[in-house]
């Protein structure tokens, strides 16, 4: 597969390449999206969203996964899985918080976790969305998820974790054609990887969920996590996908 890999630090999913790829600025008046929006046009019907979910990865993994649906007060668990997998439809306030479409209501991103990323990402995931959906600001997101992770009740990413975001339904931003069919693979080491050395095609060192420009000394506390995200050339059915940019 002739796939690029390219650079995405500081949020969840592609949503993490637009995070960090696009300038941050602050909510102003000039944001398309200052506040959230109404929690209806957050939620899906539970049947549309399952099977977006599984359309995240080819049928043959994600038939057997464990599906999460997004409720009023969080993700819940709507189908119960075999294989270690977990598959759900992000929103957009799985993207950094300077992102400009933070609130967007329009994101749907349906992405499926292998089982080391089950364990140490999900649960990230669900903890930041109950404390928004419960209308904790920024700061109080960020100081609690911190808690949390000196608690030892969240870890950072466990080696191996990687995701399927390969579902042509989903809608991640409304910059160009709202979609690419791709896998990320998530990593605390820019060593491993060979990021940011002289020539190197991979670029890392950020910390996902929260800046794509704050600097790190502000973020004391938080796991660092890289996304890097491959293009691929087909979408879960098999079907021909768009090539990556």
């Amino acid at each position: 597969m002739n796939a690029k890999i390219i650079r995405a630090i500081a949020s969840f999913a592609l949503l993490a390449g637009l995070g960090a790829a696009w300038p941050a600025h602050a909510q102003n008046s000039q944001t398309p999206y200052p506040k959230m929006a109404p929690l209806d046009r957050y939620l899906m019907d539970r049947d549309a969203e399952i099977a977006l979910a599984r359309s995240a990865a080819p049928d043959s993994i994600s038939r057997d996964a464990t599906v999460l649906v997004l409720g009023r007060h969080g993700y819940e668990t709507a189908v119960q899985g075999h294989n270690g997998f977990v598959c759900l439809v992000d929103r957009s306030w799985g993207a950094a918080f300077d992102w400009p479409e933070f609130w967007n209501p329009k994101v749907r991103a349906a992405y499926c976790v292998n089982p080391p990323a089950a364990h140490s990402i999900i649960p990230i995931v669900r903890e930041k969305t109950e404390l928004l959906m419960a209308g904790r600001s920024t700061t109080e997101v960020i100081n609690a998820l911190k808690a949390s992770f000196a608690k030892g009740e969240l870890h950072a990413v466990e080696p191996g974790a990687m995701s399927y975001m390969m579902g042509k339904g989903s809608y991640l931003t409304d910059k160009g054609s709202h979609d690419l069919a791709h896998v990320m693979f998530y990593t605390s080491s820019d060593a491993a990887w060979g990021a940011n050395l002289p020539n190197s095609p991979v670029g890392g060192g950020g910390s996902m969920w929260f800046y794509a420009q704050q600097p790190k000394n502000q973020l004391k506390g938080l796991p660092v996590i890289n996304i890097f995200i491959v293009g691929v050339r087909n979408w879960s059915d098999g079907t021909a996908a768009d090539s990556p940019h």
